[in-house]
């Protein structure tokens, strides 16, 4: 929790907070983007962020945290530490998802990890970024889209460049069938390390059929 005893937000200001590029700053004064990765990230691992705020009383920002399902295992201290897996190649990954905190977050994940990322908040508008550019390594996108599921992107998207690596992610419960073809299936909420695995899978299954296609 944290808090201050600052001027204070009104209802409209606390209201639209956490949305993405929503700032009371003046132009060069801010992105409008700490609020909101902070309630994106939050959500993704599956905790809640409350924001607290009346005119001359201050803020309040209280996180809530999920807590770890078992205690990590005791490590000597002369042990090195053990880093998640990292696809150390850098990629041109398009992540599409219709949540703009959802996406925000994946992009901030996938550029951390040193891939260049492109953005699509639509089946169709990542459609017509597949198409517009032939450099696209991987394609990350959430399943549950309105208009054009993620499994109905990938089918088009077959069409265009078949076989290309795609990680597909959905909530828990959420049956995900893309009939033949390979595809990574990754839970949501899901964080770095997570994401990171998936992205080594993809790129694995895709150099496995390029050596079948060899021999």
């Amino acid at each position: 929790m944290w808090e201050d005893k600052g001027m204070g937000m009104d209802a409209e200001t606390l209201r639209r907070a956490t949305e993405p590029f929503f700032t009371t700053k003046g132009v060069g004064k801010g992105t409008g983007l700490g609020l909101p990765m902070v309630h994106g990230m939050a959500q993704q691992i599956g905790g809640t962020f409350e924001l607290l705020s009346e005119i001359g009383e201050g803020t309040r920002a209280v996180l809530w945290l999920p807590v770890a399902e078992e205690a990590p295992a005791a490590v000597a201290d002369s042990a090195p530490a053990k880093e998640g897996p990292r696809h150390t190649a850098r990629l041109s990954i398009l992540a599409v998802d219709d949540d703009a905190l959802v996406l925000i977050n994946t992009a901030a994940l996938l550029e951390d990890l040193g891939h260049e990322v492109i953005e699509a908040d639509s089946g169709a508008e990542a459609l017509k970024a597949f198409q517009d550019r032939d450099d696209i390594d991987l394609v990350v996108t959430d399943q549950a889209m309105p208009n054009m599921t993620g499994v109905d992107l990938i089918a088009a998207i077959d069409g265009i460049r078949p076989g290309t690596p795609v990680i597909i992610a959905s909530g828990y419960g959420e049956g995900v069938e893309t009939p033949g073809r390979d595809t990574v299936r990754l839970s949501k909420p899901f964080n770095q390390v997570h994401l990171a695995e998936a992205i080594a899978r993809a790129m694995e299954m895709e150099r496995e059929r390029g050596q079948h296609g060899a021999t």
